[in-house]
C-alpha cells in the first residue's frame, strides 16, 4: 500500500498490540471508501512522483496501480478539454512544485473517455519540517460536469429544433457586429416567418406542427451551412446571423434559396404539407447601431415581405421606418374610427341562379378615412385583429347589418363574415342572441360566413360553437370553399347550410383548357348530396353566368348582378325583388397568355419584370420590387417601343397595368413564325384580379369584392 499504508499502519503513539487492530480497521475503512467510487486517495514523493494511488482510479484509466507508481502525477492530467479550453493542470503542477496546499482543483483525466476530478492535497513534512511530498484525495465529477454541460447546452439551444435560441442568437449578433467594426466589413441578418404554418397546426394538430418545425430547421441548416448561425426565436419565426456576408446579390441568392427549400412539400404522418417563407434582410453599417436596432429593421423588412404577398424577401430600407410610423398612425385612427362613424357597410346582392330573384345581401365593411380616403379592408382588418379591435368591430358589423336587414322584405337575408378571432370568443353566441333581439330580426334571416381555417382545427370548441350557433337558428355558410386545407369529411360533420365557391374557380372556368369547371361541378354535386346550397362568387360575364347555371349552382353573386352598394340602394333593390341583368354584360378584352421578360421604368428606375398576360388595354406584370397603385410607368418588352401605362391594382409581386393607348397584339407575333407551332398561345381570360385597389378585398380578406 506504499507510504500511505505505512502511515495508516503506524497507529500514532499506540502500543504495538493496540496499533494492529486500529491499523486493520483503518485499512478496511480506506478500502470501503475507495470501493464506493465516491473518492480516491493519492500520494507523491518530494519530486512529484506517485507513491500511492487507489486501484479504482487505475482501473478507470485502464491501467494497473503498480504501473502508475513512480510516474509524475501531472502525467495523468489532460492539458485541454474537448473544446480546447485550458484546465487546471498548470495550477496543479505549480502547487506540487511550490509545496503549497490546494483544494478542489477541477481537472480532466488524460483519457479517451471524458473523466473529471476534483483534487485536494496538502504537503507532508517530518518532525524536522523537511518536505516529503504530497498526500490527498479526489472525487469523481464526471456526472456533475456532464450535467452542467447539458444544462449549458439547453440554455443555449431551442429545445424543439436544437437550433440556437434567442439568447444565443443575441450573442452571435453582438459578436458579428463587434467583428464587423474591427475588420471594417458588414454583417447580415435574416428574419424568417413561415407562411401558412398556422393552417398546418389547425388541420393536423400541434404534434405535426412540431415535426414540421424540426424539418424546417434541418433544411435551414442545409442551406446556410457554415455561412452563419441559424436559430429559432419562437413559434414559427427563425433568425440567421451571417457574420461575414453583406453583398446584396449573395444575400438575395441565399434568401431565395431558403424560400425555395422551405417551400418544397413535406410529408408528415403520410400527409403532404406545403408551406412557404417570407424573409426580411438587413445589413450592418460602420456606425453605432446595436443588435436591437438591426432586429427592429429586420422586422420591418419582414413585414414588407409579408405585405408584398409572402413567399418573397425584402431588404430593409430607411423609408420603412416612415411606413411603420404611418401604420402606427393608422392603428391610432382605427381605434377611434367606430366612434367617429368612419366605418360603414356596403351590401352586395346574392340572386337565385334560375329566377334572378334577390335572395339576400352580403354585408361588406368599408372605412372612409378623413385624410386618406377609402382604405381597403385588406389593410385594416388584419390590423384590427392584431391590436384586439376585431371583436368590437365585428359586433358593430353584425348589429348594423341586422338592423338594416330588418327594413327589407322578410324573405331576404343578410350574410355577415366572422373573423376567426371572433369565432374563438365564447361570448359569440350571447352577442348573436342580443343583436337579434335588439334588431328584432328573425334568426333564419342571418347567415354567418366562416372560412375553412376556423373549422378545420381538431378542437372541441369548434363543434361546441357550431352547436351553439345552430341552436339559435342562424344559418352557416362555408366561405372560400376549396382554397384552404380542407378535408371533405368535415362537411359531413358540420351542418352548413351553404358553401360558397370561391371566385378563383369561377374566373377562367369558361376556358376549355381550364379544369375549373370540373372542380365546380364536383363541389355542386357534393353540396347537393349533403343538402347544401352553393353560391358561385365573382361572376362577371354572361359566359360565366351561363356556365355556373349549367353546372347547377343555386345562387350567384358578382358584378354581373351588382357591386357592393350603399344601404339605400340595397333597400331599393330588396323591395324591387329582382336584379336587372344588363342587356350585354361587360365582356373582358381578349387576352393572350404569355411569359416574357420586360423592363419596367418606374419612378426614375429601371427594374426587371416579367409579362404574364396581355390584352389590347393592359397587362398582368410581375415584379419583385414594390410598386404603388396609381403610378405612371413605362413597359419595354421589345414590341413597339416603350408602352405608357398606369398601375391599377397590386397583389403580392403582381400588378395590373392599364395602357394609355390600345396595344396592337400583332406586334407580339414573330417576324417568321414557326410552321408547326405558334408563339401566341390560345386566348384565355385573365385569372388575376384586374381591378383598381378600391375593389381589392373585402372582410375577411378574400381576394376580391366581386362576389
Amino acid at each position: 500500500m506504499g507510504s500511505l499504508g505505512r502511515i495508516l499502519r503506524s497507529g500514532g503513539n499506540s502500543s504495538p498490540a493496540e496499533a494492529r487492530p486500529q491499523t486493520s480497521r483503518a485499512e478496511n475503512l480506506l478500502q470501503e471508501f475507495e470501493n464506493s467510487e465516491k473518492g480516491w486517495f493519492w500520494e507523491t514523493t518530494r519530486d512529484g512522483m506517485l507513491s500511492y494511488i487507489s486501484e479504482s482510479v487505475a482501473k478507470a484509466l485502464g491501467r494497473e496501480a503498480a504501473d502508475l507508481l513512480d510516474r509524475p502525477f501531472t502525467d495523468l492530467i489532460s492539458t485541454e478539454t474537448e473544446d480546447g479550453a485550458a484546465t487546471s493542470e498548470r495550477t496543479l503542477g505549480f502547487y506540487l512544485s511550490s509545496h503549497v496546499a490546494f483544494q478542489d482543483l477541477i481537472v480532466r483525466a488524460k483519457t479517451k473517455n471524458e473523466i473529471w476530478w476534483s483534487i485536494t492535497g496538502r504537503p507532508v513534512h517530518n518532525e524536522l519540517g523537511h518536505f516529503f511530498g504530497f498526500r490527498g484525495f479526489a472525487s469523481d465529477l464526471t456526472k456533475v460536469r456532464q450535467s452542467e454541460v447539458e444544462l449549458d447546452r439547453l440554455a443555449k439551444q431551442d429545445s424543439l429544433t436544437g437550433l440556437a435560441n434567442r439568447e444565443m442568437l443575441r450573442r452571435a449578433l453582438d459578436d458579428a457586429l463587434l467583428g464587423a467594426v474591427r475588420r471594417k466589413h458588414r454583417c447580415g441578418v435574416f428574419l424568417l416567418d413561415l407562411d401558412r404554418f398556422k393552417a398546418v397546426n389547425d388541420t393536423l394538430g400541434h404534434p405535426a406542427g412540431d415535426t414540421l418545425l424540426r424539418l424546417v430547421s434541418l433544411r435551414l441548416r442545409e442551406v446556410i451551412g457554415d455561412k452563419g448561425q441559424v436559430g429559432r426565436l419562437g413559434g414559427d419565426e427563425f433568425e440567421v446571423v451571417l457574420p461575414a456576408t453583406s453583398d446584396k446579390k449573395e444575400l438575395s441568392d441565399l434568401a431565395q434559396g431558403i424560400i425555395d427549400s422551405l417551400s418544397r412539400p413535406y410529408t408528415i404522418n403520410g400527409t403532404a404539407v406545403s408551406i412557404g417563407a417570407s424573409v426580411g434582410i438587413v445589413t450592418s453599417d460602420y456606425d453605432d447601431r446595436t443588435s436591437d436596432d438591426l432586429m427592429r429593421d429586420a422586422d420591418l423588412a419582414l413585414y414588407a415581405a409579408k405585405a408584398a404577398g409572402k413567399g418573397c424577401f425584402r431588404f430593409f430600407a430607411p423609408e420603412m421606418h416612415e411606413a411603420a410610423r404611418q401604420r402606427q398612425l393608422m392603428e391610432s385612427d382605427l381605434r377611434v374610427a367606430l366612434e367617429k362613424e368612419q366605418l360603414w357597410l356596403a351590401y352586395q346582392p346574392c340572386v337565385d341562379a334560375s329566377s334572378e330573384a334577390v335572395t339576400g345581401f352580403e354585408a361588406l365593411i368599408r372605412w372612409n378615412h378623413p385624410e386618406h380616403g377609402s382604405i381597403s379592408p385588406a389593410e385594416f382588418i388584419p390590423l384590427a385583429e392584431e391590436i384586439g379591435l376585431i371583436n368590437e368591430i365585428g359586433e358593430w358589423v353584425m348589429r348594423t347589418a341586422c338592423a338594416t336587414a330588418a327594413t327589407w322584405p322578410e324573405h331576404i337575408s343578410v350574410a355577415v363574415n366572422l373573423s376567426p378571432i371572433q369565432f374563438k370568443s365564447h361570448a359569440l353566441p350571447t352577442i348573436v342572441r342580443m343583436v337579434l333581439a335588439d334588431t328584432r330580426l328573425d334568426p333564419e334571416r342571418l347567415e354567418l360566413e366562416i372560412t375553412e381555417g376556423v373549422f378545420l382545427s381538431n378542437d372541441d370548441h369548434v363543434h361546441d360553437m357550431i352547436g351553439a350557433l345552430k341552436a339559435i337558428g342562424v344559418k352557416l355558410a362555408l366561405d372560400d370553399f376549396g382554397t384552404g386545407y380542407s378535408s371533405l369529411s368535415y362537411l359531413q360533420r358540420v351542418p352548413f347550410d351553404k358553401i360558397k365557391v370561391d371566385r378563383s374557380f369561377v374566373t377562367g372556368a369558361t376556358d376549355p383548357a381550364s379544369r375549373n369547371a370540373a372542380l365546380i361541378r364536383a363541389m355542386v354535386g357534393l353540396a347537393s348530396d349533403l343538402k347544401m346550397q352553393t353560391t358561385a362568387e365573382g361572376v362577371e360575364t354572361q359566359e360565366e353566368l351561363a356556365l355556373v347555371r349549367e353546372l347547377g349552382c343555386s345562387l350567384v353573386q358578382g358584378y354581373i348582378f351588382g357591386k357592393p352598394m350603399p344601404p339605400e340602394e340595397a333597400l331599393e333593390l330588396a323591395r324591387k325583388g329582382a336584379a336587372t341583368l344588363p342587356e350585354q354584360a361587360p365582356q373582358r378584352e381578349l387576352r393572350i397568355r404569355i411569359i416574357r421578360a420586360a423592363l419596367l421604368h418606374y419612378q426614375g428606375r429601371v427594374l426587371g419584370a416579367r409579362l404574364r398576360n396581355i390584352s389590347t388595354g393592359g397587362a398582368l406584370v410581375e415584379c419583385r420590387e414594390p410598386v404603388e397603385v396609381g403610378s405612371n410607368i413605362q413597359l419595354d418588352f421589345a414590341a413597339g417601343g416603350l408602352i405608357d401605362g398606369e398601375i391599377r391594382w397590386t397583389k403580392g409581386t403582381q400588378f395590373g397595368c392599364q395602357f394609355r393607348e390600345p396595344f396592337d397584339l400583332k406586334l407580339l407575333q414573330p417576324a417568321k413564325p414557326a410552321k408547326k407551332a405558334s408563339t401566341v398561345m390560345t386566348p384565355t381570360y385573365l385569372k388575376a384580379n384586374d381591378r383598381s385597389d378600391d375593389d381589392a378585398a373585402d372582410w375577411p380578406i378574400s381576394g376580391g369584392s366581386t362576389k
